[in-house]
């Protein structure tokens, strides 16, 4: 299985969600491979976002290995699923796939916690660390169900 996170900038929450879900893939020895991105490229080869990067630690994972890169035509081809983190990256996401079978593929994240309701990951980026925090229990908790619902 190979699971793709899709942000905007890939520094904030997709690279958590990235992270959360490798650390769980890997306690659990699934072999799933687990990546990131963001629809926009300004950020290609950054670090993630410091705050992000805290809470990760706090948690136990550390994400400062990964680096910020832009989605392309490939990662709709290579992975299996790709979660989106709010409406606006899911229609970006949509427009690199050619196909029912492609666009099959992408899904809003927090419909693994509840379906159907499309709900969004709020971008944390212009606020306090507290919406770091908010956004991480949220793909948390996310990241437990795509387990729970993949595996």
């Amino acid at each position: 299985m190979k699971i793709l996170m899709v942000c905007l900038g890939n520094i904030c929450r997709s690279p958590l969600a990235h992270g959360i879900l490798e650390h769980k893939v890997q306690q659990q020895q699934l072999g799933w491979e687990v990546d990131s991105c963001g629809t926009g490229g300004w950020h290609a080869g950054e670090k993630p976002d410091m705050r992000s990067r805290a809470i990760a630690q706090e948690n136990g994972i550390d994400i400062n290995t990964q680096r910020a890169r832009k989605i392309t035509a490939d990662d709709i081809a290579n992975f299996d699923l790709i979660f989106a983190m709010d409406a606006s990256n899911y229609q970006d996401i949509l427009h690199y796939c050619h196909t029912d079978e492609e666009r099959a593929k992408v899904k809003m994240i927090l419909n693994e916690v509840h379906p159907g309701m499309n709900g969004q990951v709020p971008d944390p980026y212009y606020g306090g660390p507290d919406g770091f925090k908010k956004v991480f229990e949220m793909l948390d908790e996310a990241c437990d169900k795509i387990i729970e619902h993949y595996r």
